[in-house]
């Protein structure tokens, strides 16, 4: 058996007679050196586009449902009411603080006019130092009564405000979780939207590759349709799932077009290994069955046929594990020697990597 492996096997290939040099004519053949160069191995990842401003807002007073001007997926802008409440209770409250800030206000002002008559007639002596503490302190406790209703009427504004629910930010509604004539409390979700000025990708990235994408910090997002997105900042979580083993990275996008939306899913490359590889063109393979081979350049500029083993396909470029040394000179345009039916010629290859094939 093993002086069969080392005559090698017998292969049919269709070529091109009028290729060959001295054949029907010449045919131009380009060739293209074999060179060694670092590769990045990448994992390709699913990535999902989410959100960074997504939330929901709540009842932050009680009342009833008025109205529900907006509804799920409509777009609104920062400030627009998206829920009024029926407001009658906080109206009321609001107007009874004012009139007790109103009352508080007249009796400072009783106060006042007290303290300023004592304090005159305490400077001849006929005022009693009892009697001109007393004005004093009578007059400190009304400002703090006016202090005390400012306050209230504050409080019942705010109050009444929290009635009309405006939008914290331009974006679309998701979720309504409240409808027209509901009572709501504090604290209950009405609505829920995300806005879609800033996305961002989240990838899980498995647990023997976070090490060294921590460190390099380089990720690449691809739509489906191959178009590349531009990506800020990256953010490793500092904890793995439990359930999955895996750390999250987040990745902020620049999209100035509009034309993503959360939800949609992503490729993200995450570099995780980096080594030397020996590349030629991927137009140079020539694919025959189980057979992989290239068409090499001897020293007169003649076409050789032969076998190779390969590896990983980076854009337009193929790396090939065995059968060709660096600085070898391989055709990238093998189509004028192959596929064509005018001459079968029969090509001997040796199962040993590096034997040459002569057509």
């Amino acid at each position: 058996m093993g002086r069969i492996a080392a005559a090698g096997f017998i292969v049919t290939l269709g070529l091109l007679a009028s290729a060959v040099q001295g054949q029907d004519g010449d045919r131009a053949l380009m060739a293209a050196v074999a060179e060694r160069s670092e590769f990045h191995e990448t994992v390709r990842l699913d990535g999902v586009i989410e959100a960074v401003q997504q939330s929901t807002v709540s009842a932050q007073t009680s009342g009833t449902v008025e109205s529900l001007p907006y509804d799920v997926d409509d777009s609104v802008a920062a400030g627009d009411l998206i829920v009024q409440l029926e407001d009658s209770e906080q109206r009321s409250r609001l107007r009874q603080a004012q009139a007790g800030l109103e009352e508080a206000e007249a009796a400072l002002s009783d106060a006042r006019q007290r303290f300023e008559r004592i304090e005159a007639i305490s400077e001849r002596g006929l005022v009693s130092r009892q009697e001109f503490d007393q004005a004093s302190n009578n007059l400190a406790a009304a400002r703090a009564r006016v202090e005390r209703a400012s306050a209230a009427v504050a409080e019942a504004r705010e109050q009444l405000s929290y009635t009309r629910v405006v939008a914290p930010y331009g974006g679309i509604l998701t979720e309504r979780h409240v409808e027209v004539g509901e009572s709501v409390s504090p604290g209950q979700p009405l609505l829920s939207g995300l806005s879609l000025e800033q996305l961002r990708v989240v990838v899980d990235l498995p647990q023997k590759y976070a090490e060294l994408a921590r460190s390099e910090r380089q990720a690449t997002v691809t739509l489906a349709d191959g178009r590349v997105l531009e990506t800020g900042e990256m953010t490793f979580y500092p904890y793995a799932n439990p359930q999955t083993h895996t750390f999250r990275l987040r990745m902020r996008l620049s999209e100035p077009n509009g034309s993503l939306f959360p939800g949609m899913l992503v490729k993200v490359g995450v570099p995780v290994a980096s080594r030397e590889a020996l590349w030629v063109s991927a137009s140079s393979l020539v694919r025959r069955s189980e057979l992989r081979a290239v068409f090499v350049l001897d020293d007169q500029g003649r076409p050789r046929l032969r076998q190779v083993r390969t590896g990983v396909r980076d854009n337009d470029r193929l790396e090939i594990l065995a059968g060709l040394s660096e600085g070898e000179r391989v055709v990238t345009n093998p189509s004028q020697l192959v596929g064509s039916d005018r001459l079968n010629l029969v090509t001997e290859l040796g199962t040993e990597s590096g034997t040459e094939a002569k057509p």
